[in-house]
């Protein structure tokens, strides 16, 4: 096994270029619709498939969010959605959102939403701040109702002790100040995931923690054959340079 300091953001990265590879994405651009709903680790997701795709060009991770979290008295950028990402038959519907397409989403086809929390069980969830439940109610629907798959890129950072549900119910109760909390019906794609679909090592979370700008990061250990340890070092130096998120 050998050892790795992850950042966030490096995180972020890490996680787009896996989600390039997700044999369901890559599936779905040939045939379907891909939704990748605004948000700043899906921005890097964008950025990375749109960039597979050769159209890039006129993609900015600037502005492709919705509700975010800032440090204590940060003042957050102003910027402007220009629209989610929507990917239909390998092209790019540039101004299109969540809101547009969510009703014509079809068995088949994919979407990407970010997550707030995620459980030791593979639970994720996102915190609601619009009182009419945000992007998210827009998609379950489709989901539930339509089978459209959910995936749900989340870096390390939001790994959460409790049961996703247990802690929606204290949430959400009518006593409780704050965001709402909300659980997402999908399957959770971390950096762990990322480095084992690109690589075929195993990943495995071993510590976190840090300062001087590793502050959230995680300490990775891989395993492997020497040839995907070899791979996953190559991989995460890659990412190493990401410089900090300020969207």
């Amino acid at each position: 096994m050998k050892q790795f300091n992850l950042t966030p953001v490096m995180g972020k990265r890490l996680i787009a270029k896996g989600m390039a590879q997700h044999p369901d994405v890559q599936r779905v651009l040939q045939k379907g619709t891909l939704l990748i709903v605004a948000g700043t680790t899906n921005g890097y997701v964008a950025e990375e498939i749109l960039t597979a795709l050769g159209q890039a060009e006129g993609f900015s991770r600037v502005g492709f969010r919705r509700g975010v979290t800032v440090a204590q008295g940060a003042k957050l950028p102003k910027a402007e959605l220009a629209g989610d990402v929507v990917i239909v038959d390998g092209q790019w519907q540039p101004g299109k959102t969540v809101f547009d397409v969510a009703e014509s989403l079809k068995a088949g086809d994919v979407v990407l939403k970010g997550g707030n929390a995620f459980d030791p069980y593979g639970q994720a969830a996102v915190q609601i701040g619009h009182p009419q439940g945000g992007t998210i109610m827009a998609i379950v629907p489709a989901v539930i109702g339509r089978r459209v798959q959910l995936i749900v890129p989340i870096g390390l950072e939001k790994r959460i002790f409790d049961d996703i549900h247990s802690l929606a119910q204290r949430v959400n109760n009518p006593a409780t100040d704050g965001p709402r909390l909300m659980p997402l019906p999908g399957e959770i794609f971390t950096e762990l995931d990322a480095i084992q679909l690109l690589t075929g090592a195993e990943a495995i979370l071993i510590a976190g923690g840090g300062i001087f700008g590793a502050e959230g990061s995680a300490w990775i250990g891989v395993s492997g054959t020497e040839e995907q340890v070899a791979a996953a070092a190559e991989l995460i130096k890659s990412v190493a340079g990401e410089p900090p998120c300020e969207v």
